[in-house]
């Protein structure tokens, strides 16, 4: 009786043991997932944008022509100055150094845009003689340009200054329309012709703007730039008139500067953003 007594209560010791050393073994939950924290921002990275904004142009459209019938040389000033509504799309990369922290201590940004606009730059302009009346239609309608970029950030702004080739496509409709005054041969006699000039022009443009990253990727920006094509001769000539007498000619000559005001946002790609990292126990 005794040893059955025994037996039981080493049994039930037994299991208690077990239920308690059980108790304490280690939990399997899975272990959690780290989340790292948010990425530090950076100019640096390949981006695309859009661009829109309003363009002008200084320089006349100056005409300079002789008449064979009075023997007079003619030159007339059209004064077309276009302007209009200038934008597009635009691409590049920048490169932020903050080593390079001289005036700030985000440091300069180096950078590499090319840009293409559409334009509605138009001007019409007239001018006579005593017996020619010459009208003249000119219109840009598109620019682009590949320039490079150096700026100062201060965090998440930067101030830049901006520079490089300008290309452009320019293209005049002009009209010369008359008749011989009377007391000259063949006195009241008309005539007429009309021709259209394109061309492409490359310059130089240079200006600068100011940007913000509202997020990591998105900025938005405000620029402005001047831009030079030279100048261009375009004119009437005996063969483009129809009844234009030998010798007649009407040459002109147009000084192609612009000047833009844009404004326009920016998306920057996170090439090599690092992966999330999972913690291991």
């Amino acid at each position: 009786m005794i040893r059955k007594f025994l037996l039981a209560s080493a049994g039930a010791i037994a299991l208690t043991g077990s239920a308690a050393l059980a108790a304490d073994l280690p939990s399997r939950a899975p272990p959690p997932v780290y989340l790292p924290p948010a990425p530090i921002f950076t100019w640096t990275g390949i981006y695309v944008g859009g661009q829109v904004g309003y363009a002008w142009t200084s320089g006349n459209f100056n005409v300079n022509g002789f008449d064979p019938i009075t023997g007079a040389v003619i030159v007339s000033n059209f004064g077309q100055q276009p302007n209009g509504v200038i934008g597009g799309a635009h691409v590049g990369y920048r490169y932020q150094i903050p080593q390079w922290n001289w005036f700030t201590s985000s440091g300069i940004v180096l950078g590499l845009e090319g840009s293409v606009d559409g334009t509605s730059l138009t001007a019409n302009g007239a001018g006579a003689s005593d017996v020619f009346f010459i009208t003249a239609h000119s219109k840009n309608d598109i620019q682009g340009s590949i320039r490079g970029q150096i700026g100062i950030a201060w965090d998440r702004a930067l101030i830049y200054a901006t520079g490089g080739v300008a290309f452009g496509g320019f293209n005049t409709d002009i009209s010369a329309f008359g008749s011989v005054p009377a007391g000259l041969p063949n006195a009241g006699q008309f005539f007429a012709g009309s021709t259209s000039i394109s061309t492409t022009r490359t310059g130089w443009t240079v200006g600068g703007g100011i940007e913000y990253a509202v997020t990591n990727n998105w900025f938005v920006r405000a620029e402005y730039r001047y831009t030079d094509f030279g100048s261009i001769n375009e004119g009437l000539f005996a063969g483009q008139l129809n009844t234009l007498f030998p010798g007649a000619s009407f040459v002109g000559n147009r000084k192609l500067q612009g000047n833009q005001v844009q404004v326009g946002f920016d998306y920057k790609f996170d090439l090599f953003a690092p992966p999330p990292v999972v913690a291991k126990y």
